[in-house]
């Protein structure tokens, strides 16, 4: 195994449901940045990582594709009705792009879009 790998296996979690969420995750802990994963949303169902108290991170691989793509949507807008923020990130831009992805995430993050305005815990109905 490449040493290179190692970090990325040791990190890796039971629970994940994919190594792109994986490799998502471990990404965004080399940035600081902590998040939970596999997060069971009433109204939602599970979702790959939640940031802070409202941003959801996706990790679509090509199960997401066809079908998967509209359930995703309808996903998003019952997230949203809830007040989660939802980032959806494809496996082309997580393995080929994620300088753009990682943007997306920090704007994000410096906008607010994880905490909860007014201080409320969005969080706290899971």
């Amino acid at each position: 195994m490449p040493a290179a790998v190692r970090p990325l296996i040791d990190f890796s979690r039971a629970d994940a449901d994919s190594g792109l969420e994986t490799l998502v995750r471990y990404r965004l802990h080399l940035l600081g940045i902590e998040c939970l994963s596999q997060v069971r949303l009433t109204g939602v169902g599970v979702v790959d990582l939640i940031v802070g108290d409202r941003l959801i991170v996706e990790a679509d691989g090509s199960t997401h594709d066809g079908p998967g793509r509209h359930r995703d949507r309808v996903r998003d807008a019952a997230a949203l009705a809830l007040g989660f923020v939802t980032l959806r990130f494809d496996t082309a831009m997580i393995l080929h792009d994620w300088p753009a992805a990682e943007a997306a995430i920090i704007s994000a993050l410096s906008l607010g879009l994880h905490e909860s305005p007014l201080g409320l815990r969005v969080r706290s109905s899971l």
